[in-house]
């Protein structure tokens, strides 16, 4: 193992989770929105995390995501006649963006962001030490 690999490592954790928590911001921001250039309501994007489970012997890549999906939940459909994206039935689709779903996940990515920046701390901790006793 290199010296640096936890710094990598936590790193790669630290840019996962900060783009974890943009998408949500992105969610929360589009939660009414029924419309998009696409067509239909907004969509909730999710990231895909890459798992890396590698040998010792090989480099760590990656920032930890592999690719943002789209949620395939079915819209949120609301019966509001006068709204002018109605559908012939009178109902609106709205985006398949659960609130309380968005907060918990902005609480465990916001954790998960936290502890790593701990291993950061700590290995600049122990970085610090090594340098000390090597001056002694």
């Amino acid at each position: 193992m290199r010296l640096f690999d936890s710094l990598e490592i936590a790193g790669s954790s630290l840019t996962a989770h900060r783009l974890w928590m943009d998408l949500i911001s992105q969610n929360m921001a589009n939660v009414n929105t029924t419309r998009t250039p696409e067509g239909g309501p907004y969509k909730r994007r999710v990231p895909v995390f890459a798992e890396r489970l590698q040998g010792m012997n090989n480099d760590f890549k990656g920032i930890g995501v592999e690719r943002i999906e789209a949620d395939d939940l079915p819209p949120r459909m609301v019966y509001q006649p006068e709204h002018p994206d109605a559908d012939a039935q009178g109902y609106v689709a709205y985006p398949n963006v659960n609130v309380v779903r968005e907060m918990t996940d902005m609480m465990v990515a916001t954790r998960a962001y936290e502890a790593n920046l701990m291993v950061v701390e700590s290995a600049k901790e122990i970085w610090g030490s090594a340098i000390d006793v090597l001056r002694s």
